[in-house]
């Protein structure tokens, strides 16, 4: 009885120093996630007016852009994942990496060869216990990102889709990452990069009263188109890793917090069993006490 009363107090003890690992991973990301949205709603006018501007130039000119124009065949995609560099967070990274290997099902299926650029060590350890190959990869800043990793990625896909695919090019860029839609909801979302897609500041539908906006650029549409795609690009990159990393901030606290209240259950069914094992005890010692006196008392 006793090594089981000893037993459960190493388990009480066990579970009371876990809770305060959890809890204070669950205050430290609760303190970043407000710095993480702050970044995001900071960063979304500025990607709103690249797009306008991008949406203006490709709508309302007739430039034939390598970066806007659908190839006749589309024979690779390449997919940038992002996940996050620890762990302690939920489904967060299962979560993206299911949702990239959907992705690159379906992809196949069209008959498209499918190459991979990795962004966290999640990714990259996924990748390397499977032993399948990747382009490139990115670790180190996944939850407080820093804009030059978006650039170095934007430059490399971007020049990824500008070489042929005889010399290791791609035809289209899917990204997928974790957005941010509360504390509580991670949503895995996956935008198509490149060829240029325009999610947002579209065109306006055509009726027979509207009257289109006269555009004129300078020096031309073609020198434009060149200098805003790469900042295009960078920014919705830039956006993806704000998102991702808002979104890794809240699944960890909301991990976090579940294996707190897991630990305080674990501790309270512990020490009742504990109670339950000590009162056990002292009565068995109470038995064989007075066990004892009786058998004395009746030898005499």
């Amino acid at each position: 009885m006793g090594a089981q009363l000893r037993g459960y107090r190493s388990k009480i003890k066990s579970a009371q120093t876990t809770k305060k690992i959890t809890r204070a991973m669950e205050l430290i990301s609760a303190s970043r996630i407000q710095k993480a949205q702050q970044r995001v709603a900071a960063s979304a006018p500025y990607s709103k007016a690249i797009t306008r501007a991008v949406s203006a130039v490709a709508t309302y000119s007739n430039v034939d852009h390598p970066l806007t124009s659908e190839r006749e065949k589309l024979d690779t995609a390449a997919i940038v994942i992002f996940t996050s560099d620890r762990g302690l967070a939920g489904a967060f990274s299962s979560s993206i990496l299911k949702e990239a290997e959907q992705l690159a099902e379906l992809l196949r299926s069209e008959g498209k060869k499918v190459v991979y650029y990795l962004v966290g060590r999640k990714a990259v350890g996924y990748f390397s216990f499977r032993k399948r190959d990747s382009v490139k990869a990115w670790t180190g800043s996944t939850d407080q990102p820093v804009f030059e990793t978006a650039k170095e990625i934007g430059d490399a896909v971007v020049e990824a889709y500008n070489l042929d695919d005889q010399e290791g090019g791609v035809d289209e860029i899917h990204l997928v990452y974790n957005r941010f839609v509360s504390m509580v909801s991670q949503v895995p979302e996956v935008v198509r990069l490149l060829p240029l897609e325009i999610v947002e500041g579209d065109a306006p539908e055509a009726s027979s009263s509207d009257v289109y906006p006269l555009y004129e650029f300078e020096p031309d549409a073609e020198t434009v188109l060149d200098a805003l795609l790469p900042i295009y690009v960078e920014s919705r990159i830039w956006n993806a890793m704000l998102q991702s990393a808002a979104a890794e901030h809240a699944a960890r606290q909301k991990a976090m917090k579940s294996a707190s209240d897991n630990a305080d259950n674990l501790i309270r069914d512990y020490t009742r069993l504990a109670n339950n094992a000590r009162q056990s005890e002292i009565t068995q010692q109470i038995s064989e006490i007075v066990g004892g006196a009786d058998a004395l008392a009746s030898a005499k």
